[in-house]
Formats: structure tokens, sequence, C-alpha cells
């Protein structure tokens, strides 16, 4: 009987070793797994680059960013402009702007400028360019998107309407630094894009 009790528990112990040793595989398993995928670039992409490129599609950044042509069918982007901004040589229409500004958003010529109660705003060039982002930081484009600072540094004015940084402000890091990847890495445009106008509707008489 004692032999046969020793015998059960020698086989209880072989088989709790067993299964110990078997969820610590898993474990390991899973780590490694976990560790991996922690690893890999870019949430899927080959590179931040090509992260970027992708968020900075589906982000909507050319639908102010980059100059229009006008087609048939519309408004069509120029990807031969693409990112560069509001053309430098462009003034605003000829128009009422106080009565544009009291009727809140305007979007006029390639759809890169904007009048509104804070007066007219001008897409940026988001270009490798010297006259764009291309002596830029990270740290910058970080400032600028967190915190709605113009040229991305602590002293400046608050980015103007229609940025919408606040809605940019909640991407992570890597998506953020994934799209400063791409940008920083796209065809230099020189284009120096004129400075926002105030509002006429607040102007002294």
């Amino acid at each position: 009987m004692k032999n046969a009790c020793y015998f059960t528990l020698v086989l209880s112990f072989i088989g709790l070793t067993a299964l110990y040793s078997c969820n610590n595989k898993a474990r390991e398993s899973s780590t490694v797994s976990t560790d991996s995928a922690v690893v890999q670039p870019a949430a899927g992409y080959e590179t931040p680059e090509k992260l970027g490129e992708h968020l900075v599609l589906i982000g909507g950044c050319h639908d102010c960013h980059s100059p229009k042509k006008m087609t048939p069918q519309g408004p069509e982007i120029d990807f031969s402009l693409a990112l560069s901004g509001h053309p430098s040589q462009m003034p605003i229409p000829d128009i009422d702007r106080k009565e544009m500004e009291s009727k809140g958003v305007v979007a006029t010529q390639t759809l890169t400028s904007w009048i509104g109660p804070w007066g007219v705003s001008y897409a940026a060039n988001l270009t490798s360019d010297a006259t764009g982002i291309g002596e830029w930081e990270e740290a910058n484009f970080m400032t600028a998107i967190r915190k709605g600072k113009h040229k991305g540094v602590e002293t400046e004015r608050t980015l103007l309407p229609p940025m919408p940084w606040q809605m940019y402000n909640n991407m992570t890091d890597e998506e953020l630094k994934a799209i400063f990847a791409y940008l920083k890495s796209t065809k230099p445009i020189k284009n120096i894009v004129p400075q926002p106008l105030p509002p006429v509707l607040t102007a002294k008489p």
C-alpha cells in the first residue's frame, strides 16, 4: 500500500513538473512573440517614412497643404507641388473681407488660403526645403502638434485655423515621428508662404 502511494506521488510530481515546464515554455514563447511584435518597424510598414506617408494621406494633409488644379471633375491635388503650401506669388482674391470674416470660414483659390474671424491664414510649406521644414528638428514638429505652436517654437504664436492640431494631438509619438520622418524625405520645393493677415473686423478705424 505504501509503495502504491509512493508511486502515485511520484507520478503526480512528474506530471506537475511537466505541466510547469510546458506553461513556462508557453510564457517564454508568448514573451518572445510580444517582444518581436514590439520591434517590428513602423506598425507593419517597411519604414517609418512609409507609415508617415500613409498617415499624411489618410490624415488629409494634402487637403490644405497641397495646391490644387482645376479639372472637369473639380479641384484635384497637384502632386507636382505636393505639401508645398500656399503659392508665394498668389495674392488673396479681391473680395470683401469684412463680409467673409463675418460669415465664418471661406477657402480661396487653390484651397490653401482661408479667411475667417481670425483673419487670413495660409497653408504652410511642409516639404523638406529650407522654406518648409527642412531645418526643423523632430522636437519642433512634436511641439507644433502637441502644443499648437508656429514653427514648433514654444514662444511663437498659436497655429491658426483651419489647422486641426487639436485633433492630430491625439496621435501617438510613434505616428507623429513617422510623419516627420516622411516629411523630411519629401522632394524639397522652394516656396515662401505669405505671412497671415489679422482680421479687418477688429481693426481700429
